[in-house]
């Protein structure tokens, strides 16, 4: 599964211990339409590679979901730590714990949850959606992205049209922070790919569950 991936030259030149890189200064905010935005900052967490290898050997599930009259496999591998759990590697409960702090005033509580996404190769992926279940079917809510691994496409376009999609190429401890209405007017993708890619691991902080 590991083939095609190629380690990080900043791990290769930060070392092998995870740390996460400070805010100020380097996280990039991009206003979007509609009071939609999303936060870029590239190589936050340093020493990625040491966690990345962590999350390979967690217990990760293949689902199945019905797509009009057939039951699929879903392109890629699934895990979910519930507010309850440890997470699997300390650094990613210091970067929850530091997402939460940062936007505390926009977020009006924590981040709770941790969902995890393995993308094997290029032909894993995820549709467009926005993650509109539960309460953010009605209200803004934001979700913040840590990925860890090769980089892939995060793909974003509005729902109502007439703006270009734009592209977030992300991995090796990129992090990108969808907030305001980006989850009710703008949708989000990881389209498949035929270029020869390593495996990429997305971890996706929540405020709140969302089954």
């Amino acid at each position: 599964m590991t083939s095609n991936y190629q380690p990080s030259m900043l791990d290769l030149v930060a070392g092998p211990v995870p740390s996460l890189e400070p805010f100020a200064g380097r996280l990039v905010r991009h206003r979007l339409t509609v009071g939609a935005w999303v936060d870029v900052l590239p190589g936050w967490l340093q020493g990625s590679d040491e966690v990345f290898e962590t999350l390979l050997g967690i217990d990760w599930r293949a689902d199945r979901r019905q797509m009009f009259d057939n039951v699929v496999d879903v392109p890629r591998l699934l895990r979910w730590f519930g507010g309850d759990e440890q997470l699997p590697h300390p650094v990613l409960t210091e970067a929850r714990e530091t997402l939460s702090a940062h936007y505390a005033d926009e977020l009006g509580e924590p981040f709770v949850t941790a969902g995890m996404c393995l993308y094997r190769d290029g032909r894993d992926s995820v549709a467009w959606h926005g993650d509109t279940l539960g309460r953010s079917a009605r209200h803004d809510t934001m979700v913040a992205i840590l990925s860890l691994g090769s980089p892939r496409q995060l793909s974003l376009r509005p729902r109502a049209g007439g703006h270009d999609t734009l592209r977030f190429p992300l991995g090796h401890g990129d992090l990108i922070v969808m907030g305001g209405s980006c989850q009710r007017t703008w949708e989000h993708a990881i389209l498949k790919t035929a270029k020869p890619v390593g495996p990429r691991i997305s971890v996706q902080f929540r405020p709140f569950n969302v089954a």
